[in-house]
């Protein structure tokens, strides 16, 4: 039975219980950017992080391709309580295991399963209990829960290793954050199931239904987040290794990364919605594009090495949340979740699949020509929205 929720007001419990989670699961992404000094400590290099790092793209592709199949046979909820399980075992697992070859990977793998899911039909859930013109900012909110336990996880790690307690502690942090965090989502699935809030089954994804997606306008924000997932995979993922290379403390950049993320989202999308999306985009997106200059350029100075983060925080932050609402409002009629499911598909490849190149970039050209990489992608992602507005302008 699908629990995709009627678009009627927001239940305040019921959407709290969904961030609460969200930002429970997000803790075990978030130790993940902890996996180059993980693998250091094992004797591997960046290109080996990046390859386990990666190793999640294969089952996050395969999981969001068949998520909306899983949410209407089980429920969306319930299925999200279940990537609590596999986050879960990802966070054992990479605490636990002592190699840093094969068994990692397949504990990325794992972890893919578990993130993808989540990741997928979290939004989901979000846009079928709201109106469109709400969608924007109840994204921003969820998006803020989720970057709070993103952010959280090295931060988490910085914490124990100050306190000379291994690395691997982090990771079983985060084991016992997805556990509890499932377990809200499962109160979810029952909260929305005794309440009625039922549709038929609507999420499930086909060749069909993807070609339609993809002939529509939402085509420009799902490449968009693909191109926005790879720039923070690269810099979130070898941040530790910048920030070595460099001689700064890598907590400033999540730090400052965070706390823009989530201050933006939670104060400034209100009032970004309310502007021209395209125009809100020029400027975001022009904001990623300066940060990953200063990146580049300014590699002595610690305040501006947390400007530069929290910089990266707003411009990326509200990007990915007025995207994500024009995925939703500009897809075919009655094809909602599955752009929402191709904007995650897209979103994924980016953020999971960049890393790979990231790392043997790194090992073989150093920190700077990952960087140079970034800023070309941040350019396109600038170019795409010049091409909407001045396509906007012809047409009238």
């Amino acid at each position: 039975m699908s629990d995709t929720v009627a678009r009627t007001k927001v239940d305040g419990g019921e959407f709290a219980v969904l961030c609460v989670g969200g930002f429970l699961l997000s803790i075990a992404y978030g130790v993940t950017f902890l996996i180059p000094m993980l693998v250091g400590q094992r004797g591997g290099n960046e290109a080996l992080a990046g390859l386990i790092i990666s190793a999640a793209t294969i089952s996050t592709v395969i999981i969001v391709i068949f998520s909306g199949h899983i949410a209407d046979a089980i429920g969306s909820a319930r299925a999200v309580a279940i990537s609590g399980l596999f986050l879960a075992a990802s966070g054992l697992g990479f605490a636990t295991v002592s190699a840093a070859g094969l068994s990692l990977m397949t504990v990325g793998f794992v972890l893919g399963i578990g993130w993808g899911t989540f990741y997928a039909l979290g939004p989901i859930l979000v846009a079928a209990i709201t109106e469109s013109e709400h969608r924007i900012r109840f994204f921003a909110l969820l998006s803020g829960s989720m970057m709070s336990g993103i952010g959280a996880g090295p931060i988490i790690g910085r914490i124990v290793t100050g306190w000379s307690l291994p690395i691997e502690t982090a990771f079983a942090f985060a084991f016992l954050a997805s556990l509890v965090g499932g377990a809200l989502y499962l109160l979810l699935h029952v909260r929305l199931t005794s309440a009625g809030k039922i549709l038929p089954h609507v999420n499930k994804i086909s060749f069909a239904t993807a070609r339609r997606v993809i002939a529509s306008r939402a085509i420009y924000s799902i490449a968009m987040v693909g191109v926005g997932g790879a720039i923070f995979g690269g810099l979130s993922s070898f941040q530790t290794s910048y920030a070595k290379a460099h001689g700064f403390d890598y907590a400033l950049f999540f730090i400052g990364f965070m706390s823009a993320a989530i201050l933006s989202r939670l104060f400034a999308a209100g009032y970004v919605v309310k502007k021209d999306p395209f125009y809100a985009l020029l400027v975001l997106t022009s904001l990623t594009l300066a940060s990953i200059l200063l990146f580049l350029l300014a590699t002595s100075s610690q305040l501006v090495y947390l400007g530069a983060a929290a910089m990266l925080g707003v411009g990326y932050g509200l990007t990915y949340s007025v995207i994500n609402g024009l995925a939703a409002n500009e897809a075919p009629t009655g094809l909602m979740p599955q752009s929402l499911l191709l904007f995650s598909l897209s979103y994924f490849i980016g953020v999971f699949g960049f890393p790979l190149i990231a790392g043997n970039l790194i090992v073989s050209s150093g920190i700077q020509a990952m960087l140079h990489v970034l800023l070309l992608l941040a350019v396109v992602n600038v170019a795409i929205v010049l091409f909407r507005i001045v396509s906007r302008a012809r047409n009238g």
